[in-house]
């Protein structure tokens, strides 16, 4: 229940061709107060509900509880949610012994491309692609809860 996660900015369209799988992701939040944020996504064809809580002090660690439920079930709750769905796809890329997910945002927040990466402790070693720029993990504006209420197209 656990995430540990590094973000990072995404500096050229190379990570496209290194894609082993790509999925269309929409997600709303039922909360979205950073000590406890409540989303609802859909995935391809899957849907889930996650709760997650504030990050650590370093902003790599944080509680997250997630559960799959209906496809149904989850369009049914993103027209409950805040205002500011998220919509992006998510591109997989194996780079080393991990996976990075890279997310390219469209809507209010076109223009974002941003990877994630998750790790098994805050120290561990990951091999960096040469397209993963600038490290935005301890910016909150690149959280998905406030670019749902803060779109990356209204920024100064």
């Amino acid at each position: 229940m656990i995430e540990i996660e590094r973000k990072f900015l995404v500096t050229s369209p190379q990570f496209k061709k290194e894609a082993f799988q790509e999925s269309r992701i929409v997600q709303g939040y039922l909360n979205s107060h950073p000590e406890r944020t409540v989303r609802i996504r859909i995935k391809g064809n899957k849907a889930f509900i996650t709760i997650k809580g504030i990050g650590n002090e370093t902003g790599l660690t944080r509680l997250e509880w997630e559960k799959e439920i209906s496809v149904a079930d989850a369009e049914k709750l993103l027209k409950l949610c805040e205002t500011g769905i998220i919509d992006k796809i998510r591109y997989d890329i194996k780079v080393g012994n991990h996976v990075v997910e890279v997310d390219v945002f469209s809507s209010e927040n076109e223009g974002l491309i941003m990877a994630e990466i998750e790790l098994e402790s805050e120290e561990e070693a990951f091999e960096k692609p040469s397209w993963l720029g600038e490290e935005v993990t301890n910016d909150e504006r690149y959280y998905n809860a406030y670019l749902s209420r803060n779109p990356f197209k209204n920024w100064s």
